[in-house]
């Protein structure tokens, strides 16, 4: 059912290099994360927003704004089947009064006042050319084992240039990226194309179109960006619209979500949002705010992983926000990104160098799509695998576990999985070779597997190339990187490489595809080495899925070691069959 909010206030979003706004950064003076702009609170005074329980018809919904003398309307009429935010505008001096009767009215799950987000960023003079945070958090390493491919992330924020239909324009360097899906929040319609530039900064350091011999480059380059639009061309937003952009976002096949934006102000209706997004198995990653105290929401949530900033020397960049939710920092001082001009128009584009948590967080975005990518999927996993390869830093409360290190993530990652593969591949082979014997039958790794079944069990456990160099060698011979990533891979995660949704039934990392050769090719003799090596590696691969539940599986974690469990018996008894040399 569609869940129902009314707004509780705006939220400006600072974003434009030529705006003079209150909370920018500067020599002259401290900024003052999500203060507000000049003349302006940080609550719409007159506006709330209203939860109303799920099985609502319109006409109850009608009812209850007539129980309470106040108009209810849609904040977003052209959403159906997701959240759904309604609005009402109510007598400020009612305000208080109104909250606290409709909080105890059982049609009511949530209500609040709207509040003010702002975009956690300051701009700074785009002087800067080289990209040093790329090169800080290793992205090169880290290009060698992954680049995003079949994952999507969502920016929700003030849209992205990401559509070649007038007035505005695709960026000339996103011209090779991905973008899927997306909806403009702000103006009710399905093209959420970038009229402010901050969103198209920040999606470029998640995905900006890379080794195209133009522009700059981003960490999860081969991913898909889903532009949100819920922030407008003055940098404002709602919490209605920002908790519907996430619902949206977490709805519509994203895995990552990145909020550049915040606001001092509390929204359980956006709270409830995050955590719908996190129920789904997708990595929320936000903002810390740039007030130099305490973290902003939604970044201060439990299920958001808080970003903070650092410059090039690992130091906390004074302006960003701090305290004890802050998981990891990362880069966000001099960060450098094509963005537009002239509201999108003209194809008007500029380069711009600015500094804010802002720009913090879609680094550890593009990291958790490189993990996603990699197979690690679900929010507690990604946030773990982060964690625990950041480079350690003294005060969590500044950095949390520490500052952002893709390399480290990524390799980490890929090899900690050829590891524990391998590992269960020899112990698989032992058991196989004691059941067979037991059974009175033959076994020997020259007669029963050779070496068709041997790569077929590396095929099936850790790929048949896991040491390749991707970027490098892709870079040498001018290869796609498809091939190459998979050869890297086990056949388990081909699917990965598509779609990181599709991924999460395991089709190919299942027992299906064994049972398939079994059909085929068992009573061939010459290929049942290959029907064994490959019900072997898929055990092997199993077993490993089973220990870690790193996967976002459709039927959650215990299902899939269950199930897991299970398949690892059959692939086992099928290996023992097609690996005795005593059978016709």
């Amino acid at each position: 059912m569609r869940k129902r909010l009314i707004p509780l206030a705006m939220f400006p979003v600072l974003l434009a290099p030529s705006m003079a706004l209150a909370d920018y950064v500067s020599e002259e003076r401290p900024a003052a994360t999500f203060a507000a702009l000049p003349g302006e609170a940080d609550e719409v005074l007159g506006e709330i927003v209203v939860d109303v329980k799920d099985d609502l018809t319109d006409a109850e919904i009608d009812a209850l704004g007539r129980d309470f003398g106040i108009s209810l309307h849609d904040n977003s009429p052209g959403i159906k089947g997701d959240a759904n935010l309604a609005i009402a505008n109510v007598d400020p001096s009612r305000e208080d009064a109104l909250i606290e009767a409709l909080s105890h009215d059982p049609r009511v799950e949530r209500v609040e006042r709207e509040a003010v987000a702002r975009v956690s960023f300051v701009p700074n003079d785009p002087k800067y050319t080289e990209q040093w945070h790329m090169t800080h958090v290793g992205a090169e390493k880290a290009w060698e084992y992954g680049c995003g491919m079949g994952v999507t992330v969502a920016v929700i924020d003030t849209g992205i240039a990401c559509y070649d239909k007038a007035p505005f324009m695709k960026g000339t360097d996103l011209a090779g990226t991905a973008c899927e899906g997306g909806y403009d929040f702000v103006r009710d319609r399905d093209e959420a194309a970038d009229d402010h530039g901050h969103g198209t900064h920040v999606a470029g350091t998640v995905a900006q179109t890379t080794h195209n011999g133009f522009g700059a480059a981003g960490l999860s380059f081969c991913a898909k960006l889903m532009p949100v639009k819920v922030l407008s061309q003055s940098g404002s937003g709602t919490m209605a619209d920002v908790a519907e952009g996430i619902r949206f976002a977490a709805s519509h096949g994203a895995q990552v979500i990145n909020l550049s934006l915040g606001s001092p102000m509390k929204s359980r209706v956006v709270e409830d949002a995050v955590r719908y997004a996190y129920n789904k198995g997708v990595v929320v990653i936000a903002a810390a705010g740039n007030s130099g105290r305490s973290v902003g929401y939604p970044a201060a949530y439990a299920e958001a992983i808080a970003v903070s900033a650092t410059d090039r020397n690992d130091n906390v960049a004074w302006f960003s926000s701090r305290g004890p939710q802050v998981a990891i920092g990362a880069p966000g001082v001099a960060i450098t990104q094509q963005t537009i001009c002239q509201g999108g128009r003209n194809k008007c584009e500029q380069w711009g160098v600015f500094n804010g948590t802002s720009m913090a967080s879609p680094h550890v975005a593009g990291a958790a799509a490189l993990l996603v990518g990699l197979g690690v999927s679900t929010p507690d996993a990604v946030r773990a695998e982060l964690q625990a390869t950041a480079v350690p830093k003294e005060d969590s409360k500044l950095f949390g576990a520490g500052i952002l290190d893709a390399a480290h993530a990524a390799s980490h990652t890929h090899w900690i999985h050829v590891a524990w593969r391998l590992g269960f591949l020899v112990a698989l082979f032992g058991i196989v070779a004691r059941r067979v014997r037991s059974k009175g039958g033959e076994f020997s790794f020259g007669k029963s597997l050779g070496l068709t079944g041997s790569a077929a069990a590396l095929f099936a456990s850790v790929g048949l190339l896991p040491w390749l160099p991707l970027a490098k060698l892709s870079a040498l011979v001018g290869v796609n990187r498809l091939p190459l990533e998979l050869l890297i891979r086990p056949f388990g995660e081909w699917d990965l490489l598509y779609s990181a949704n599709l991924h999460r039934w395991l089709l190919l990392a299942s027992a299906a595809p064994v049972l398939v050769l079994t059909v085929l090719f068992l009573g061939v003799r010459r290929l049942r080495p290959i029907v064994g090596g490959f019900a072997i590696g898929t055990a092997a691969l199993l077993a490993q899925l089973a220990l870690s539940a790193q996967v976002s599986f459709v039927l959650g974690a215990t299902m899939l070691r269950l199930l897991a469990v299970v398949q690892v018996m059959l692939c086992v008894w099928i290996a023992r069959i097609a690996l005795d040399t005593k059978r016709a």
